[in-house]
């Protein structure tokens, strides 16, 4: 079965996350505010360092509870910041908390945090259509209008980049190569 180059012949866990979850549509605003933590934390790491730790960040996070999150104390922020299951960085840490703030006015404002980020690509995936992971960009005229547009509502770590690796991520384009077996499928 050919795969994206990414996802051949690595570790089960991710050619399981391409085959099942990565480039595939996602509307569900607790997931949508779930990887866009998850993408930050990654920042300056491998994507595959956050899916071993992902379940322990569920947890270490309450299940992405932005209520909760939005809430934490100080005595928690020191905990997580001891917490060898997550990524125990100040900024990093910091930044799910303002996050979750964010995406809780966003709530407020809009249908959901779906439609609000949906909206970038017009409601529906981009299709590439790329022969190779070189052929790829880093980011896009969309991601990098979702990153000053998520910057000037306060979120921290959505950088250009960092917002196209959640646009593949959650299928809002879909950049599996062309001859994987995803292409046809994820969007």
């Amino acid at each position: 079965m050919q795969r994206c180059e990414w996802a051949s012949n690595v570790e089960p866990l991710y050619t399981k996350y391409h085959d099942e979850e990565w480039g595939r549509p996602l509307f569900d605003d607790r997931k949508l505010f779930e990887m866009l933590i998850l993408e930050g934390a990654q920042a300056g790491l491998s994507w595959i360092t956050i899916l071993k730790k992902r379940q322990h960040y569920r947890q270490a996070f309450d299940d992405f509870d932005a209520e909760k999150i939005a809430c934490y104390s100080d005595s928690k922020r020191i905990a997580l910041l001891q917490d060898a299951g997550i990524i125990r960085n100040r900024l990093k840490i910091n930044a799910a908390i303002v996050n979750a703030q964010c995406y809780l006015k966003i709530l407020d404002e809009f249908q959901g945090f779906s439609d609000y980020l949906w909206q970038f690509v017009n409601g529906k995936p981009i299709r590439n259509s790329w022969k190779s992971m070189q052929d790829i960009p880093v980011s896009t005229p969309e991601s990098e209008a979702m990153s000053k547009a998520l910057k000037k509502r306060g979120f921290k770590f959505v950088g250009p980049r960092i917002c196209y690796a959640f646009m593949q991520a959650v299928g809002m384009v879909n950049d599996h190569t062309s001859d994987c077996f995803c292409y046809r499928s994820a969007s």
